[in-house]
């Protein structure tokens, strides 16, 4: 028959159970890591050996506040004010208490804010560093008080004060606790640098809300890392608000620089050459409070 033509095809088969299935390579974690600007996939010991910067295309990593004071201070050592400080619930916030106590085994830290005295280029100063990793970098009323402080103690020793800044704004559990912080830093400032004290600070990626609206940019000199996110209010808030669309690139550091509101934008490597020229260019006499 016509069908007898065709004579049916036979295949192979493969016992069920002797194909291996396919697996993904064992890649231990963390140790590749992907640059969220450019999509580059970059082993993460060598972004760290970049000081955390995208080889590829210039992105700066966030720091944590122990990262930041071992590229900043000399040696990276500091000798800490207030470590115990610490916050606690004053207003009874739920879940407020159980965060923080989760906040401070996953970091390390008591609070945003690590404060203290070191070196830069042999140069004393008093310097705060804010961490983001720590309830997003917020402001309640222990990282306000622990920056008041060190103003304080700059003011008394005559030395410069730095502050590397980086926020989500004022910590809303705390309430107006937290929103007085915002006055007190300024305060202290006004004080200090009243008094000729020179004031440095550096804004780094994101610093936004209470802190954007104090401290962070009340400096003699006010630094920011390139593609840094500073200002108060969200985009879609203000967009809503006006009712107009904004730029691209509103709100990131090149923008504020292009309309006035930074002196200069530091790469990370060159941050601490920079803070060293500044601080040589402010000495008199051994005595480099002064702000001119």
């Amino acid at each position: 028959m016509f069908k007898d033509l065709f004579h049916k095809r036979k295949y192979a088969t493969i016992p069920s159970g002797t194909q291996q299935p396919r697996t993904k390579p064992d890649i231990p974690e963390g140790l590749m890591s992907k640059c969220p600007k450019c999509g580059n996939i970059q082993f993460s010991k060598e972004i760290e050996k970049n000081l955390k910067v995208c080889a590829s295309c210039g992105h700066h990593f966030r720091l944590n506040a122990w990262e930041r004071i071992a590229i900043t201070l000399d040696e990276g050592r500091i000798q800490e004010f207030d470590a115990d400080l610490e916050s606690e619930d004053p207003l009874q916030f739920p879940g407020y208490a159980s965060k923080l106590e989760a906040q401070k085994k996953s970091t390390g830290l008591k609070d945003a804010v690590v404060t203290g005295e070191g070196t830069i280029g042999g140069f004393p100063v008093v310097a705060a560093f804010m961490s983001f990793d720590f309830f997003a970098g917020s402001m309640g009323s222990v990282v306000g008080e622990k920056i008041t402080r060190a103003i304080e103690q700059a003011h008394m020793k005559k030395l410069p004060m730095l502050i590397f800044s980086t926020s989500s704004g004022a910590r809303m559990q705390e309430s107006i606790l937290s929103l007085m912080q915002m006055a007190k830093t300024s305060a202290a400032l006004a004080r200090f640098q009243g008094d000729g004290g020179l004031y440095i600070s550096i804004i780094t990626d994101p610093t936004t809300g209470g802190v954007s609206a104090s401290f962070a940019m009340l400096g003699d000199y006010n630094l920011a890392e390139p593609g840094a996110l500073l200002g108060f209010a969200g985009r879609v808030v203000i967009e809503q608000t006006i009712r107009q669309k904004l730029p691209d690139d509103f709100q990131t550091a090149e923008f504020n620089l292009q309309h006035g509101q930074l002196d200069k934008l530091v790469h990370r490597k060159e941050m601490k050459s920079l803070l060293t020229k500044l601080l040589d260019m402010h000495a008199v006499k051994g005595d480099i409070a002064h702000g001119g």
